[in-house]
């Protein structure tokens, strides 16, 4: 991670202002719409506040700070990424206030640094657009929580900001009921429910792919904790459903690979080779936040998520 700090000595716009600077900092031809990436990515500090505006107005004195993450900023689209359009038979939940739509595998929930990857934010918002073609502008689509682009199933957004600081609240505080299914191997536990307590923290460096590990509190581990339940067994392979109390980075996976039941296909944390990693947001439940109805979401186990072919090319399930 690269961190730079530049003091002002004119009035110009931001954009305008790294154009000359981040070649300089990269010793690079860096392009235009690239730098206007890193913006509205909010890697952009303005006088130590978050700026997402390229066209904002700086002054003498103003500091500006950025934050590079060198491998996300080259980085360009893959062709594994998936190529997604959200219709009718996608969405799960909708009302004025809320839509959950069913997140495919291989999806990043929202844009990359790069501007040029299919994410589900920007597909939602396309297709609350296509619905109401009038709009001039396209319509606001809030990003409450994240799915790891690998991970399948419910994924929720606000349509209205007046619900936002409810939504995330809710989440902050687990006033909403989230269950993941995971398909593990190893050896099955003898209690068909047990929860896992723990603290976790990042432990690979901040330049390489994010690993998360086992860390005392003392040495900057945040509390952790998961409900477990066994649903089912067959072969060496075990589906179990995670239902979380605490949303950490990655917390599913480094729990249940600490407990020697790594999700089939996440080789970062121990599993084996699989053509994804199994695990999959299955159900949410939450009050609404304006009718106070208790709100029931599910998503339906993709049919290729236990199979054969899907889990280990050697298995028989």
């Amino acid at each position: 991670m690269i961190e730079k700090t530049w003091t002002a000595n004119e009035k110009k716009t931001l954009n305008e202002f790294l154009r000359q600077k981040i070649p300089e900092l990269l010793e690079g031809e860096i392009s235009n719409s690239k730098i206007r990436r890193l913006i509205v990515s909010g890697a952009v500090y303005i006088n130590s506040r978050q700026c997402r505006i390229p066209s904002f107005k700086i002054n003498s004195g103003t500091t500006i700070k950025v934050l590079i993450d060198k491998e996300k900023f080259f980085f360009e689209k893959q062709p594994e990424d998936a190529d997604f359009e959200l219709t009718e038979n996608d969405v799960l939940f909708e009302d004025e206030y809320l839509i959950a739509i069913n997140k495919p595998p291989f999806l990043p929930t929202e844009q990359t640094i790069t501007g040029q990857r299919k994410n589900a934010h920007d597909c939602t918002v396309k297709y609350l657009w296509q619905k109401n073609s009038s709009l001039r502008n396209p319509p606001y689509v809030g990003i409450m929580h994240r799915l790891d682009r690998e991970t399948s199933g419910i994924l929720l957004f606000t349509k209205s900001r007046s619900v936002n600081k409810d939504i995330s609240e809710m989440f902050k505080t687990r006033g909403i009921k989230k269950i993941y299914r995971a398909v593990c191997t190893g050896k099955l536990p003898e209690q068909k429910e047990f929860t896992v307590e723990n603290f976790i923290a990042r432990i690979s460096p901040k330049s390489s792919a994010c690993k998360m590990g086992i860390v005392p509190e003392s040495r900057g581990g945040l509390f952790t904790k998961t409900d477990f339940k066994i649903i089912s067994e067959k072969n060496g392979f075990i589906q179990i459903d995670c239902q979380l109390h605490t949303g950490r980075t990655h917390q599913i996976r480094v729990q249940l690979s600490s407990m020697n039941l790594p999700i089939a296909g996440d080789e970062l944390y121990g599993g084996i080779k699989s053509d994804r990693i199994k695990l999959h947001a299955r159900k949410i439940e939450f009050v609404h936040p304006v009718s106070k109805e208790k709100i029931t979401i599910e998503s339906e186990i993709p049919k290729n998520f236990f199979t054969e072919k899907s889990v280990a090319p050697n298995a028989s399930l």
